[in-house]
């Protein structure tokens, strides 16, 4: 979780910037927390007090706010009556860390990330971002190596990865749908040797800095 909550502060002084180079402050004053850190707080806060999904990211949100959410999901905050918006942006994949650290199996964690993303992404893309999130973070919990990381997410989600971050880099620009930074950001995480490297790499392709950054 505090990984999580420092790759978004970390990311997101760049943020719209299309930065394009690993070398970058850890931190700046320009550095924050965004509506990435709130909502994954929100699931987690959800597991932890067997809330549903949708009631604490709304409670979190409203609590929260100008955190830089998307226009839908503003939309979806405001009004109490809304359901989801069939959307595939990555605010599903975004918020779904803490699935991954929760439960115990592999299919439990594919069906909560499904709940965790469809109260208000419940497009096949957000929900498939999400899991690929929360199931890469399961995986990495329990000891798996990277090898089996990039498999099971290749076969499970069904990403491709054998795109490597230097050859993303050049044409990659900003992508807030899940299936245009969820790949990448794993991606940056399988080529990196640690936390810090993989928070860079990630930053350093030039999209979503914020949402790119926390994913690992």
């Amino acid at each position: 979780m505090l990984g999580a909550l420092a790759g978004d502060v970390i990311g997101s002084a760049f943020e719209y910037r299309g930065w394009k180079s690993v070398e970058i402050p850890l931190f700046s004053p320009e550095s924050t927390f965004t509506d990435d850190s709130v909502l994954t707080c929100a699931v987690a806060a959800a597991i932890l007090n067997g809330r549903g999904y949708g009631g604490a990211i709304r409670d979190f949100g409203l609590r929260y706010p100008d955190r830089g959410y998307g226009g839908f999901f503003s939309r979806w905050l405001a009004d109490p009556t809304m359901g989801p918006y069939n959307r595939w942006g990555n605010g599903s994949a975004m918020r779904a860390a803490p699935v991954g650290l929760a439960f115990d199996s592999l299919e439990r964690v594919l069906a909560k990330a499904e709940h965790s993303a469809a109260v208000t992404h419940n497009h096949p893309e957000g929900i498939r971002g999400a899991q690929a999130v929360a199931l890469a973070v399961i995986l990495g919990a329990h000891g798996a190596d990277k090898r089996t990381i990039r498999s099971e997410i290749e076969s499970r989600p069904g990403y491709r990865l054998d795109n490597p971050a230097p050859e993303i880099r050049p044409g990659y620009h900003f992508d807030e749908s899940c299936q245009g930074s969820v790949p990448e950001s794993i991606t940056c995480f399988l080529e990196s040797e640690d936390f810090e490297g993989a928070v860079k790499l990630a930053v350093s392709l030039g999209g979503d800095a914020d949402t790119c950054g926390r994913r690992f």
